[in-house]
């Protein structure tokens, strides 16, 4: 295994030491499992069902925004250079 050395905030360093104590495992170890676990990604499948709840949640928004996209968004001013 390589050795990395990084800088991490006291609140987390006393987590990660609470945890340690608590499982009597090395920091190390829960070091490396937390960085395992955050990796894992969802099936490429579930990603849909994941932001299902989000989809239509703004309202007002036009009904063929997704068909005219750079209109609106030209409209709005989005990408002008803006005065200084």
């Amino acid at each position: 295994m390589k050795t990395m050395t990084v800088r991490l905030p006291e609140a987390l360093v006393a987590e990660i030491e609470a945890e340690s104590r608590e499982r009597r495992r090395s920091k190390s170890e829960v070091v490396r499992e937390r960085l395992s676990a955050g990796r894992r990604m969802p099936p490429r499948g579930a990603l849909p069902d994941i932001i299902a709840d989000v989809v239509g949640a703004v309202d007002g928004l036009p009904a063929d925004m997704s068909e005219r996209v750079k209109a609106y968004l030209k409209i709005k001013g989005y990408g002008r250079k803006r005065p200084r």
